[in-house]
């Protein structure tokens, strides 16, 4: 079993108070990311979910995928969505040394323009996010982590993990990836509904 925690503590939100975790608790507003696309299927899905709710999101990218998928990945950015870069190979930070860590945003930013970034995995050491900050990105986090990647919960548990801990100013994390499929086609439609049914808005980070 695959041990993460749905909500973020908020011990670690303070320790790492230089990367964004969350937003304002006051406005009834709510910020789902989707990480590891674009790809055809999924992406073109959740695209079309998206403006069904008249809903906006941020995409976190990962370059290789846009390289192959550049209609996706525009159609994005048409559709008033953001993007943010998720390096080009979905390189694990704590795995990787900074000079090629570094490389790899490098070479995904020549196909992914905007000065948002998630590391993979939520991993990366502190020198490479004072590199990565001095670059001028963000790096964006989460409070919430719907679990749509664990291949060992079903779709209804992913979608209660979503409903239980997404408050005012969450940002939520999914997958627009092959993988997170089967959770991502029951989840999403429902997130949308139940939240935008509360008088929720869903934003896109900027």
């Amino acid at each position: 079993m695959k041990f993460y925690t749905i909500k973020t503590p908020t011990i670690i939100q303070k320790f790492f108070s230089n990367y964004r975790w969350r937003f304002s608790s006051v406005p009834k507003e709510i910020y789902l990311t989707f990480d590891d696309g674009p790809t055809l299927e999924v992406t073109n899905f959740v695209l079309e979910e998206l403006k069904k709710h008249q809903a906006k999101a941020t995409f976190f990218c990962i370059g290789k995928n846009v390289k192959k998928h550049q209609n996706i990945y525009h159609k994005i950015q048409e559709e008033g969505h953001s993007v943010g870069n998720h390096t080009f190979n979905h390189l694990n930070g704590l795995l990787t040394k900074n000079t090629r860590y570094i490389e790899n945003i490098q070479q995904a930013s020549a196909y992914i323009v905007s000065k948002l970034f998630r590391p993979p995995y939520g991993r990366l050491k502190s020198s490479q996010a004072k590199s990565i900050i001095k670059k001028g990105y963000k790096i964006i986090m989460w409070d919430v982590l719907s679990g749509d990647f664990d291949t060992t919960i079903t779709p209804e548990k992913c979608l209660k993990n979503v409903l239980d801990k997404t408050t005012n100013g969450s940002i939520v994390v999914m997958h627009d990836s092959e993988k997170a499929k089967d959770k991502i086609f029951y989840t999403l439609p429902k997130i949308l509904s139940y939240y935008q049914e509360k008088g929720y808005l869903f934003k896109a980070i900027s």
